[in-house]
């Protein structure tokens, strides 16, 4: 075949391919007036973002930082739940970086950020016949933050409660000093201020750095003196 009618067929082709791929091809999401600008200018989350009245926002991409643990139907008090409540898993996720960092010292460093996010469970889905699968229904979505600055006079560490369900918030400030959840972190935790004893490839590794708290007892109870 000569030259110029084996070019023009590739072009055919590449013309016609392109077209084939056009038409199967979605149409682009239009975003509103400057958000796509927003968007890219704000990349993918890797820690805590404020707004310029200091609310923390709730990153979308959470699921994407890296996982340490998963609970079910987790109570730290006394009291227990009645028979037939039906329990939640508590799913964790801690920022890459702050992730990496520790790994290497045992410790968090300043901007860590940590999601707790409380999902309902399920039953008999599928073909599981007994135990709990996680199930679509996001109960609470909760933020601890290390920022050692904005949070000097709860040492280090704020706070937060983003709703769920319906009520889910995209932002909100710092629970304030008197929440319970400050002192229970101060007083129950194995490493600063973070229930790394739950989470158990971390814990070998502040076990093995010897940054575990000398005041971590893993007798103790919530409730006892």
């Amino acid at each position: 075949m000569p030259t110029k009618l084996i070019v023009a067929a590739a072009v055919i082709l590449t013309l016609a391919g392109a077209v084939h791929l056009g038409a199967q091809a979605p149409a682009a999401r239009q975003l509103p007036r400057g958000a796509a600008a927003q968007v890219a200018a704000a990349g993918p989350s890797d820690g805590p973002r404020f707004s310029a009245a200091g609310m923390l926002q709730r990153p979308d991409d959470y699921r994407e930082w890296n996982f340490v643990t998963t609970g079910l139907g987790m109570t730290y008090g006394p009291t227990q739940p009645a028979a037939g409540d039906p329990r939640f898993f508590d799913n964790v996720f801690v920022n890459r970086a702050s992730y990496r960092e520790f790994l290497k010292t045992g410790q968090w460093p300043d901007k860590t950020m940590f999601v707790l996010e409380i999902r309902s469970s399920e039953a008999k889905v599928s073909i599981d016949n007994g135990g709990q699968t996680q199930g679509s229904r996001i109960i609470a979505i909760e933020a601890a933050v290390k920022d050692v600055n904005r949070f000097k006079e709860t040492g280090g560490w704020g706070y937060f409660d983003f709703g769920g369900g319906t009520e889910l918030k995209a932002e909100m400030p710092a629970l304030p000093k008197s929440a319970t959840c400050y002192a229970c972190h101060q007083a129950n935790t194995a490493v600063e201020n973070t229930f790394v004893q739950f989470y158990p490839t971390l814990f070998d590794v502040a076990r093995r750095m010897g940054t575990v708290k000398p005041t971590y007892d893993p007798n103790h109870k919530v409730g006892q003196p």
